[in-house]
């Protein structure tokens, strides 16, 4: 077996656009190789000129077709969105061009040699579109705990004083693009059912006018209920600030794959209140409260907040999905990864 560092290159643009988790996903990546596996892999950014044993492709963008076309290195795709994805609910694309949106996605995400999702629950809908199954991993999203944990009394405290919230509300935190499908219009409509908590949203529009229902979504942000504070986008390196000022993490998404904002919380002990999505069972094991409908989310709430031992058995939940994902098992899961298909790839070239 070659025992030199294999070189991987990873190229991505995620990080470009504020207030999006799969910039948040792509710098954890990186940063738990370069901690935890710098023995076995050496680690370049966006170098098209570096000869690579691996090219990880972490956004479709068009000017990454041309380092895909490398026949000798591995190449890999992170699969964050599917066209359905994108199409319903995320971006406003013209109808005449999503047809030609959807085919370039599929066509990206088959010019690699292996794709990996972060829920296992995407594969049956990658297969329907046509992408052999042998060449999709699932391996999870992870958080840093070093960045992600709770800071105290006294922080939490002067977070609510910088965004001028009493210190003894509720807070029912939202985070993410302010888009239609993240359900940001159902986390107001739960905000008018619940006047004794405070709901705030941490994120705003990173794709401006392009957003689904921009609007629509705009003009609720310039007049919201009156218990509703939208706080814009937050630099990553100030959300835990954020995380620390909050009672529940309150996510009523309607499409996601795997929030980093779940796994952000879950490392605070912060109970999740969370639409009843398929996805999630295969990835929480029922570690978080679940509703359907508005009513149900406020139900959920108001008891989270009047009643201590339901709350404390939620932080609880939320303390197991924190130790789930921890960086030994998730690093594990990428050092057989990559030595995998690097090692694939070389019996392909006659090279083992």
């Amino acid at each position: 077996m070659n025992q030199r560092k294999l070189e991987i290159t990873m190229f991505s643009s995620a990080d470009k656009v504020a207030g999006q988790g799969v910039g948040s996903a792509y710098l954890e990546q990186v940063n738990l190789l370069k901690s935890q596996a710098s023995e076995l892999f050496d680690i370049k950014i966006n170098d098209w000129f570096a000869k690579a044993d691996i090219k990880h492709f972490h956004t479709i963008d068009p000017a990454f077709l041309v380092p895909m076309l490398d026949k000798k290195a591995v190449k890999v795709a992170y699969c964050h969105f599917l066209p359905d994805t994108v199409i319903d609910g995320s971006l406003k694309i013209p109808s005449a061009f999503q047809p030609l949106t959807s085919h370039y996605i599929i066509h990206f995400y088959n010019m690699a040699d292996h794709l990996v999702v972060v829920n296992p629950s995407f594969i049956p809908d990658l297969v329907r579109y046509g992408i052999p199954r042998e060449k999709i991993t699932y391996i999870p999203n992870y958080v840093s705990k070093e960045k992600f944990h709770s800071l105290g009394q006294a922080k939490k405290e002067e977070t609510r004083q910088k965004y001028n919230i009493p210190e003894d509300a509720f807070i029912a935190l939202g985070v993410g693009q302010v888009q239609t499908r993240k359900g940001v219009l159902d986390f107001c409509e739960v905000a008018q059912l619940c006047p004794e908590i405070t709901f705030v949203w941490a994120g705003g529009f990173s794709f401006g006018a392009m957003t689904d229902g921009y609007e629509e979504l705009k003009a609720l942000m310039e007049n919201p209920p009156a218990n509703v504070r939208f706080i814009g986008i937050i630099d990553r390196s100030e959300m835990v600030s954020i995380y620390n000022m909050a009672d529940v993490l309150f996510v009523p998404s309607y499409n996601e794959l795997f929030p980093m904002t779940i796994l952000e919380a879950s490392n605070l002990g912060i109970p999740l209140l969370l639409r009843d999505l398929d996805l999630y069972r295969d990835i929480l094991f029922g570690h978080y409260l679940m509703a359907q409908n508005n009513e149900q989310f406020a139900k959920d709430l108001m008891v989270l907040k009047k009643d201590p031992a339901l709350y404390q058995k939620y932080q609880k939940e939320s303390e197991a999905i924190s130790a789930y994902y921890s960086k030994e098992h998730v690093v594990e899961m990428w050092k057989s990864f990559y030595l995998d298909v690097y090692h694939q790839k070389q019996r392909e070239l006659g090279n083992e």
